[in-house]
């Protein structure tokens, strides 16, 4: 039996009140129904021992399992190396979008090699130049390391929705201190009411016969790089 399966089936025991066996994972105390018809709910929180009891190392381990499960790549960089790593990702692209407040050293290596920068700022490059684009360079806002999911938030590093979905590539940097283990500590930090764009990996979808396709809502190439915290 699958851990999930057993998970589910423990937490539905539990919430029927039946005995639990081999309950694992993040499971919160679910109680019994009590006799006003009420379910008791412990819900995973954000400072959960679960949440933040994985050691750092491990942490950032299982981000980059769980990012080249979804057959994207991750590489780690620190500040320093940051151009040079962006430059060799974009790998020869001609036309490179960036959000406006993204830090423009981390394109100098690419532009050395004759890349031209467009930069989104207002009023924003039309929907044609984007789609000209050859790649995209954002920021993000943090990572899920248990899902392998990177949200960006539309800071002025990270730019409006419509730039990380065009171009085809997207090269996106995720500072190691914003790496979370699980969604309720994700959602700690993010302030719900911005306008957010959950990545986990390329674009693509099996939806019609079980038959991979890339490049479906977004980006078909997804690179993830790692900056090391200082």
């Amino acid at each position: 039996m699958s851990t999930a399966r057993a998970e589910i089936l423990a937490r539905t025991r539990a919430a029927l009140g039946a005995p639990t066996t081999g309950q694992t994972g993040p499971a919160g105390p679910v109680g019994p129904v009590t006799a006003a018809g009420e379910l008791p709910r412990g819900y995973l929180a954000a400072d959960d021992p679960w949440e933040t009891g994985l050691p750092r190392p491990e942490l950032l381990a299982l981000l980059e399992r769980r990012v080249v499960d979804y057959r994207a790549t991750f590489t780690v960089a620190s500040a320093a190396d940051l151009p040079a790593v962006v430059a060799r990702l974009l790998d020869g692209a001609a036309r490179v979008v960036v959000p406006a407040g993204l830090d423009p050293t981390w394109l100098t290596r690419a532009e050395d090699a004759g890349a031209v920068v467009l930069v989104d700022d207002a009023p924003g490059l039309s929907v044609a130049e984007l789609d000209a684009a050859d790649a995209v360079v954002t920021a993000s806002r943090l990572a899920i390391a248990e899902t392998g999911t990177i949200v960006l938030d539309a800071a002025p590093d990270q730019g409006r929705r419509a730039i990380s979905l065009l171009p085809d590539h997207h090269v996106c940097v995720v500072r190691a201190d914003a790496v979370v283990r699980g969604l309720p500590a994700a959602i700690g930090r993010l302030a719900t009411t911005r306008p957010m764009t959950w990545i986990s990996g390329p674009s693509a979808t099996s939806d019609i016969e079980l038959s991979r396709v890339d490049g479906v809502h977004g980006p078909r190439r997804l690179d993830v790089v790692l900056l090391q915290e200082q």
